[in-house]
């Protein structure tokens, strides 16, 4: 199949549209790689107002300002990188390598394991987080632990292990995310960049039974995600995500910290592997 790829030798496949690969998606775009995002048919994404994923469900989504758009072929992906924008397509399993040669892949879809990406994908291929050992099923793999190492490039072995705690702000991990307390239909109470108490209700989950199940607040503090109304989740699941920092709301609408770093460690490898295989 001939598509305007053929033109372009430098396109990079990103698996996955959440927070973390939209830090890295957007910097690889301001940096001039071509990208096509593939997502899979009903993304989970908590701080969706930085989460390039909303648009399977949208059409579009606007991160800072980069804007990606959902489409269905090739075609129509290059004429939208023609635009200088970013295309995505719902392909969880890649069908879309069939057609297309990329000089480089990205799984950064965070999942803690991996999902089916093999160094046979594409020249270069890069995992993000656990799941995944370099020179073994990827080329390079990238620390996604917060601390000293967060964005460290791993030529060799595996990124830490996840302890299932989120990262400490103000005092606070465990209790900043918010699970599921059943199986349902979510609907938010609250949107995100809400000041919040402990306590107070943030959304609603209708179980099949018809019982709604109220979702309370763990901690007090600023509503920095929620997952998007509609959503079936089981019990258990993560759906919102509270900052105890309250003056922080800005940083609800813009990539955060720890994406720009892994971001930053994305494109090291990439041009790692690039100046290393010139030789």
């Amino acid at each position: 199949m001939k598509s305007g790829f053929e033109m372009n030798d430098k396109l990079v496949i990103v698996r996955g549209g959440g927070d973390i690969a939209t830090g890295t998606i957007y910097k690889l775009w301001r940096c001039g790689f071509p990208l096509l995002i593939l997502e899979n048919d009903y993304p989970s994404s908590i701080r969706r107002h930085v989460s390039l994923s909303e648009a399977v469900y949208d059409g579009t989504a606007k991160v800072e300002d980069l804007t990606a758009r959902l489409v269905t072929t090739t075609d129509q992906a290059w004429k939208v990188i023609q635009k200088g924008e970013v295309p995505m397509m719902t392909d969880p399993k890649c069908h879309v390598l069939d057609d297309l040669c990329p000089y480089a892949l990205v799984d950064a879809i965070l999942a803690k394991r991996n999902l089916g990406t093999t160094r046979k994908m594409s020249d270069i291929t890069i995992g993000l987080g656990p799941g995944f050992t370099a020179g073994v099923d990827v080329d390079l793999c990238i620390e996604t632990m917060r601390g000293n190492n967060l964005g460290r490039v791993i030529e060799h072995g595996s990124p830490l292990p996840d302890t299932g705690t989120p990262g400490v702000i103000a005092g606070y991990g465990k209790e900043r995310v918010i699970h599921s307390p059943a199986a349902g239909i979510i609907k938010a109470s609250r949107k995100i960049g809400d000041i919040v108490k402990k306590e107070e209700e943030l959304a609603l989950i209708t179980t099949q039974s018809g019982e709604q199940v109220p979702v309370k607040a763990s901690l007090s503090g600023l509503l920095r995600g929620m997952i998007r109304d509609g959503y079936p989740v089981t019990e258990g699941f993560k759906i919102a995500d509270i900052d105890p920092r309250e003056s922080e709301y800005e940083n609800c609408f813009r990539i955060s910290d720890k994406a720009r770093c892994v971001a930053g460690g994305v494109l090291e490898g990439i041009m790692y592997l690039a100046k290393r295989r010139v030789r």
